[in-house]
Formats: C-alpha cells, structure tokens, sequence
C-alpha cells in the first residue's frame, strides 16, 4: 500500500478514534440514582403492581436500566418521588422497595423506580 495512502487512513482512523471519544464524554449519563432525585416524600404507602412486565429501574425515568420487571401482585413500598416530562405529558416515578421475592426473582429489599400508573396503593 502507497505511504500517502496508509497516512490518509492513519488520519481518518485517529479522526474517528478522536470523534467517537468526546461523543462518549458530552453523552448523559444515566447511572442509578437513589433517594436524592426525589422532590416529594411518601408515607409508607404499600402498593400493588396492576400490570405485567414493568421495568424496576435504576433511576426516575426511561433513560435508566431495568434491574428487572414486576408483575401483577408483586407489592412495594413507595418512599419518595419525583415528577418528570412537560406539563401536558408530566410522568411521576416512585423510588420504592420490594416487600417480597418478586415474581421475575428480584429479591425482597431491592431498591428502584417504578412509574407511576402501573400500581395501585393499599
């Protein structure tokens, strides 16, 4: 291969080493949040999973993993929460704990994010 040839693909491949590099510093970062995203308390409200397979997430929103899914009847424990979005598509999400062993196997005491509307308290 010609040197000037091999020194264009050098350059492109530093270019796009380079490129791929500050996207990966100017991305969000949705790491798992805890308690301190909340903005209202919640007094040991016990509630009720209505729906099947909803995401227990790592943080207020669907920008954060799911530790795993709930199913109906599995129950937690709402601590706090947060509400998220713009006034016409406004989301509240609760940091909450598992009661009991959920059913997809997440164990009791888990922590995490469950969206609002897909529970029921009491």
């Amino acid at each position: 291969m010609p040197s000037n040839v091999r020194r264009r693909l050098a350059t492109l491949t530093t270019a796009a080493a380079v490129l791929v590099g500050a996207a990966a510093i100017a991305a969000p970062n949705a790491s798992a949040v805890g308690s301190s995203a909340c903005r209202y308390n919640v007094t040991r409200d016990t509630s009720t999973v209505t729906a099947n397979g909803v995401n227990f997430r790592t943080g207020p929103g669907t920008g954060y993993a799911a530790k795993g899914l709930l199913y109906k009847g599995d129950t937690f424990v709402v601590h706090c929460g947060v509400l998220k979005g713009t006034v016409a598509h406004r989301q509240a999400w609760l940091y909450s704990k598992l009661l009991h062993r959920s059913k997809s196997r997440l164990p009791a005491g888990t922590w995490g994010w469950v969206r609002d509307g897909f529970a029921v308290s009491g």
